[in-house]
C-alpha cells in the first residue's frame, strides 16, 4: 500500500512579497517541501532537521509535527512518533495525515482496537479511502472480528473489483477461521489476476489450503511451483513433505524433511517429523537418531512418544509405558498417550490399568470418541 508519507499535500508555491509574513511563509514552504522530498528519499536526519527549523518558526505547524511523526515512524519509533501526531492534532484536529501515522503507529505496536478508533475518524473525512478500509479491515481480522473485517473487505472489492489487498486479506480471514474452501476461492482469484508474475506467497496459501482440507495431491502443484521460484523455501518444503506425510508417502516426505533440516538443522519440530516419517517406513534405528538429535536440543513430547512408539512395536511394551506416563504428566490432556498408554497395558496384560488409564482421561470432563470406543472394547 501507498505510504501516506509521499502523499502529503503540496505546500503552496512561495509568493515573492515585502512582508515578514511573506518571508516567514517562503521559508517554511521552502523548509516543508525539502523536508518531504528528503523523507521520501530516505534522508530521514535531513528531514528532521528541515521539520525542527519550522517548527522554531511556527511551534504547532501541521506540516513539521506530521513529517517528525513520519520520520520517526520511519525509525521504527512509533511512541514517538505517536507524540508528534498527537500534538499536531491537538491543533489541528481531523488532520488526515496525522490521523493516518497515528494509526499506523498504534498498528505496529500491535494496539489493534487503538488503530481501528483512529482509523474510523479519518473514514469520517474520506470514506472511500481504500488505503485505509483496508488497513481498517486488517485491524478487525487482526483482534479476530470476522463480521467486520469481512464486511470492509468487500466494501472495497465493490469499490476495486480485483483489489490485491482485500482479495489476499480475504483469504487470510477465512483461513484464520478455518474456512479453507472460502480461502481458496480468494487466493485463486489472486493467481488468476497475477498468473505470470504471481507472489510466491499465494501459491504457498493456496497448497496450504489443500492441506487442511486434506487434498493433498492437489496441493502438491502450488507447492511445486513455489519452489521453482525459491528452491529453499521453508513453506514449500514443509508444504511438499506434510502433502506426501498426508498421502503415506513417507519415502517422499523425507525428502523434503532433509532438505529443510540442511539449512536448518536444529529445527526441533522438523526433526520428530522426520522420525516419524522414518518410524512409519520401519527404518527405526534412523528414526531414534532423529528423535534424539530433537531431545538434545531442549524436551519435546513428540520426540519421546516417537521413541515410545518403537519401543511398542518391538514389543518393549514396559519400557514404552513408562515414557507414555510421564508424557500423561506433562500433557493431561492429550487423548492420544492414553490410547497409547492403555495399548500397551492391555498388550502387557493388564487389562484394568488399561481402563483406569483411560478413564482417568474421562474424568477430566473431555469428550473423546477414540477414547470411549476404546474403553466399551476392553470393558465388553
Amino acid at each position: 500500500m501507498a505510504d501516506m508519507i509521499h502523499d502529503m499535500p503540496p505546500m503552496p508555491e512561495p509568493v515573492p512579497g515585502m512582508s515578514e509574513e511573506d518571508k516567514r511563509f517562503n521559508e517554511i514552504a521552502e523548509l516543508s517541501k525539502n523536508g518531504y522530498v528528503l523523507l521520501t528519499e530516505n534522508r530521514v536526519d535531513e528531514a528532521e532537521r528541515a521539520f525542527k527549523k519550522i517548527l522554531e518558526i511556527e511551534s504547532d505547524n501541521n506540516y513539521a509535527l506530521v513529517g517528525l511523526g513520519d520520520a520517526s515512524r520511519k525509525r521504527n519509533r512509533f511512541r514517538e512518533a505517536i507524540d508528534y501526531y498527537a500534538n499536531c492534532l491537538s491543533f489541528h484536529p481531523g488532520n488526515n495525515y496525522a490521523l493516518f501515522g497515528l494509526a499506523d503507529c498504534y498498528k505496529a505496536l500491535n494496539q489493534y482496537n487503538k488503530a481501528i478508533e483512529i482509523w474510523e475518524q479519518y473514514l469520517q473525512h474520506d470514506d472511500r479511502n481504500i488505503t485505509v478500509l483496508t488497513r481498517v479491515a486488517d485491524a478487525y481480522r487482526k483482534i479476530r472480528d470476522f463480521k467486520q473485517s469481512k464486511s470492509l473487505y468487500l466494501r472495497v472489492l465493490d469499490m476495486e473489483e480485483n483489489n490485491p489487498y482485500a482479495l489476499i486479506g480475504l483469504g487470510h480471514l477465512h483461513y484464520d477461521f478455518k474456512e479453507y474452501r472460502d480461502a481458496l476461492y480468494y487466493w485463486q482469484r489472486m493467481l488468476e489476476i497475477n498468473e505470470e508474475s504471481v507472489d510466491i506467497r499465494v501459491l504457498t496459501s493456496i497448497g496450504n489450503c489443500h492441506r487442511k482440507l486434506k487434498t493433498f495431491e492437489q496441493g502438491i502443484p502450488y507447492f511445486e511451483r513455489a519452489l521453482k521460484m525459491d528452491p529453499d523455501n521453508f513453506y514449500a518444503l514443509f508444504g511438499l513433505a506434510d502433502c506426501y506425510r498426508g498421502m503415506n508417502q513417507q519415502y517422499r516426505s523425507v525428502e523434503y524433511w532433509n532438505r529443510i533440516l540442511d539449512k536448518d538443522p536444529n529445527n526441533k519440530v522438523i526433526l520428530t517429523r522426520a522420525g516419524d516419517a522414518y518410524r512409519n517406513m520401519g527404518d527405526y534405528e534412523l528414526a531414534q537418531d532423529y528423535y534424539q538429535r530433537a531431545l538434545d536440543i531442549e524436551f519435546d513430547v513428540y520426540a519421546v512418544l516417537g521413541l515410545a512408539m518403537i519401543n511398542k512395536t518391538q514389543g518393549k511394551y514396559a519400557e514404552a509405558a513408562t515414557s507414555l506416563s510421564r508424557l500423561v504428566q506433562s500433557d493431561p490432556k492429550n487423548y492420544r498417550l492414553y490410547l497409547e498408554l492403555a495399548e500397551c497395558y492391555l498388550n502387557s496384560g493388564e487389562r484394568q490399568r488399561a481402563i483406569e488409564t483411560l478413564s482417568d482421561f474421562q474424568k477430566m470432563g473431555i469428550r473423546n470418541q477414540l477414547v470411549s470406543e476404546m474403553l466399551d472394547k476392553i470393558r465388553n
